[in-house]
């Protein structure tokens, strides 16, 4: 498998179901990629959403994600670092972990998973946001993966 983002709930393109948004559990979806380049330390997950109206909306910060993962399953507790050492950053509602899409009524938005294959382990600390995750990833970027959905209400 080529290092691409998929999900077992939703295809790219397609419709983010309930369970994974504020209508319904808030829980991350289950999400899987394929073997990274030879030089991966480390995976860095943003979800974010461009078409908020407040300009884009980061939903979710995950950083120093093991080399060994090849996916992340369903419902991600919302904790500092997780069981397998990975970090969690601050999302713009101002929470750690996954915040789930929650548009305001009209045209749905468009939430895009992106993964980071990196060259390094990021030297952060947990709470982190997509603002510095993203400034200490510059340089060592040695693959990225998107999967994108689609929510509206």
């Amino acid at each position: 498998m080529a290092f691409e983002l998929t999900s077992s709930a939703f295809k790219t393109g397609d419709s983010i179901p309930r369970r994974y948004t504020c209508e319904g559990e808030n829980v991350s979806p289950p999400l899987h990629w394929g073997v990274p380049p030879a030089a991966t330390k480390s995976f860095v997950m943003i979800a974010d959403d461009p078409d908020a109206p407040v300009g884009t909306w980061v939903h979710w910060v995950l950083y120093n994600v093991p080399l060994d993962l090849r996916g992340l399953s369903e419902s991600v507790p919302a904790k500092d670092q997780l069981p397998d050492g990975a970090l969690q950053g601050l999302n713009d509602f101002k929470r750690i972990g996954y915040g789930g899409p929650c548009p305001p009524p009209g045209k749905p938005h468009r939430y895009y998973f992106t993964l980071y294959a990196l060259d390094v382990t990021l030297n952060l600390k947990p709470r982190a946001t997509k603002a510095q995750v993203l400034d200490a990833c510059k340089g060592h970027v040695l693959a990225e993966a998107q999967l994108m959905g689609r929510f509206g209400r």
